[in-house]
């Protein structure tokens, strides 16, 4: 018994030290990259250009791509030249960043991402048991590359990650309301959350769907104090122009994405026009989106008057935030960030020795995802688009394990 205390004393102590060191990694990561033109050069440029003419006043302005690049010269000259294009809201909230100097308001941001980082894996451990070991747990979290290149860049994938996170830990727990209301708020990338609430349209859950309304109004109403209605129509125009110019660096070449846009594209692109190209992708997402709904809904109703399999549900979980990756229109690598809480619930209920198959195509996809060099490889091929075939083999396997395979408690 005395051995026994010993031994789980010393993996806590060792679990504590892990924590430590990972913690100091992360803030030693934030403080090395604020620092010119490091820091300038990062994404957060994009997000402090926003809040920046939110605080000043000229919100009516903040999709003027002129008053953008005048703003961004005067404070950032050596940003990139990237333009603002996140929604109303997110530049009013963020708005008291945009009072700081940039220095500091980036080492803020870099800090609540880091803190963010390092709660996710204390809220999502009691769902996710594999690997066993806490270790192997933590080393799993700091292989991810987008997670990195999330807290590098200043990008907000890391807070959409929490709000996926948060909104299947109240599903989990029935609070169907809370859940929608939770995701929500996700919507300063409203391109990875909204396929994700059309599969529950589709599945009817209305409880959710009113709590995920009811923040949607909320932010609306934010987005119109910060822009005024010319400032709405303005935003709408530049979507707009985004949509029908996917070779435009300026807002991100298609082929720089591993989304159904990008790889259609990529494969199309010089082929068919740009009309049928959209046609096709809009074919192919609401395909993606439908069948995902229909099988989870099969499921159910399955299941309807029996004990409800919480491993299908997990499973189903992670395969509809793959289909919200892939069908969002503008996803880089840091995006990607939601797919780890897909790829540890997957991992949870990984298939048994009785699917090879199944075992083996689900455990490359993992490997794949968790190699960070493969990441900056594509990105300097420009082949970023060769993530989707990989997203949508996972995508199969992972509907598969749910509506067919057996499964081991942990791996």
């Amino acid at each position: 018994m005395m051995e026994f205390q010993t031994t789980t004393k010393r993996i806590e102590l060792e679990n504590v030290i892990a924590l430590l060191a990972f913690a100091i990694l992360l803030v030693s990561a934030v403080f090395w990259a604020d620092r010119p033109p490091t820091m300038e050069k990062t994404d957060f440029s994009v997000t402090y250009i926003g809040s920046r003419m939110v605080y000043l006043g000229q919100g009516s302005k903040l999709y003027d791509l002129a008053e953008q690049r005048k703003l961004k010269r005067l404070l950032l000259p050596d940003a990139e030249p990237l333009i603002y294009e996140h929604p109303p809201f997110e530049a009013l909230l963020l708005a008291p960043l945009g009072a700081l100097p940039y220095k500091t308001a980036f080492l803020i941001w870099g800090l609540i991402n880091a803190a963010i980082w390092l709660m996710l894996p204390y809220l999502l451990r009691p769902y996710a048991p594999a690997p066993r070991d806490d270790l192997g747990f933590l080393v799993l979290w700091l292989l991810f590359a987008p997670l990195g290149v999330a807290l590098f860049q200043g990008q907000s994938s890391l807070l959409i990650l929490l709000a996926y996170s948060l909104a299947f830990v109240a599903l989990k727990r029935g609070r169907d309301f809370r859940a929608g209301a939770i995701l929500g708020l996700g919507l300063f990338k409203f391109q990875f959350i909204l396929p994700f609430v059309l599969i529950f349209l589709l599945r009817r859950q209305w409880r959710f769907l009113k709590g995920f309304l009811a923040t949607a109004a909320g932010l609306g109403v934010l987005s119109v104090v910060a822009v005024g209605w010319p400032g709405i129509w303005s935003y709408i125009h530049l979507l707009v122009s985004i949509a029908r110019h996917p070779d435009n660096s300026t807002f991100g070449a298609a082929i720089g994405m591993g989304t159904v846009q990008g790889f259609v594209h990529a494969l199309l692109g010089k082929v068919l026009g740009r009309s049928v190209i959209s046609l096709l992708v809009a074919a192919i997402s609401a395909s993606l989106i439908g069948w995902t709904a229909w099988r989870w809904r099969a499921a159910e109703d399955r299941e309807r008057g029996r004990t409800f399999d919480l491993r299908t549900f997990d499973l189903m979980f992670a395969a509809s935030v793959v289909v919200a990756l892939v069908t969002g229109l503008h996803m880089f690598t840091h995006d990607l960030s939601p797919l780890l809480l897909a790829m540890l619930l997957v991992a949870a209920h990984f298939p048994g020795s009785d699917k090879p198959a199944l075992r083996f195509t689900l455990g490359a996809a993992l490997v794949v995802f968790w190699i960070p060099p493969l990441y900056f490889a594509l990105l300097a091929w420009h082949c970023v688009y060769l993530w989707f075939p990989v997203l949508a083999v996972f995508w199969l396997g992972t509907l598969r394990l749910a509506l067919n395979g057996s499964a081991l408690p942990g791996c």
